[in-house]
């Protein structure tokens, strides 16, 4: 390495409630001798920092704003409702949104699932993040609904949480400037698709590569040799007949009534 040369490493961001320890386990077994760096931001912040190339991609919330980044869908998370343990929706196993109508429900700046209408009754005011909305839950204020992930990232012994069922929900993708993808980014997009190491470090290179990972099947349906040993082997039982060769049974028979009568 000459001393204009920077060692390559990869910056990802990550949003709270997100945890991308399975794919940074992948990156590190394929490539060791780049270093990842994770960058936690708060969500509303994800997009504007991978436009300021702060991170070269990152998992973040969908949808995201604007068209300059691309984005790959990941999974879609439950809504949950956070409610104190001796709460009288503990008593069901899911509840809906007509549940909450006689109950104050808080709504956080940073709230992540973009409600048209939110349910139930307008609290006073709106905590300036989750973390603060969960602590109000805990003091008897009211509830609060979120992603499942952010429910256990505040975790407390005295709240719990329940589904709900009819609530928007929250997308988590994987993000990046919409420039022609570094080799680095494209390695990224092969990990969180599941792409193998072998195919080129999980980069595409065929088209097959985007419909998802490759599987080395062949053409002929994995016959192989065995399909073309078979259809030879019927081949030659064809020729066999053509020249005049006798079938094992049917030409036996034939032989034995053609055969002349010795006279006695």
């Amino acid at each position: 390495m000459t001393g204009s040369e920077v060692s390559p490493s990869f910056r990802l961001v990550y949003v709270p409630g997100v945890i991308p320890g399975k794919w940074v386990r992948i990156w590190q077994e394929r490539l060791p001798d780049v270093p990842l760096t994770l960058v936690p931001v708060p969500a509303a912040d994800a997009h504007a920092t991978l436009r300021a190339r702060e991170a070269e991609a990152g998992f973040v919330r969908l949808p995201v704003d604007g068209d300059d980044l691309h984005a790959i869908p990941l999974y879609t998370e439950t809504t949950v409702v956070v409610v104190p343990k001796d709460h009288l929706l503990t008593a069901a196993d899911e509840v809906t949104t007509a549940d909450l109508a006689e109950e104050t429900v808080l709504h956080p700046l940073d709230d992540t699932l973009g409600w048209e209408t939110l349910p139930g009754e307008e609290a006073f005011t709106r905590p300036a993040t989750t973390a603060d909305a969960i602590e109000l839950v805990a003091a008897g204020i009211g509830l609060l609904a979120v992603p499942q992930s952010l429910a256990r990232l505040h975790h407390r012994r005295d709240l719990t949480y329940r589904p709900l069922t009819d609530a928007p929900v929250s997308r988590v993708g994987l993000s990046w400037p919409k420039d022609e993808p570094s080799d680095l980014v494209e390695d990224m997009i092969g990990i969180v698709r599941g792409r193998t190491v072998n195919s080129t470090r999980g980069r595409p290179t065929a088209r097959a590569t985007e419909d998802g990972p490759a599987t080395g099947r062949r053409k002929d349906g994995g016959k192989g040799q065995e399909g073309t040993a078979k259809k030879t082997g019927t081949a030659g039982r064809g020729r066999g007949a053509a020249k005049g060769r006798p079938a094992r049974s049917g030409g036996a028979k034939s032989t034995r009534r053609g055969a002349p009568r010795r006279r006695s």
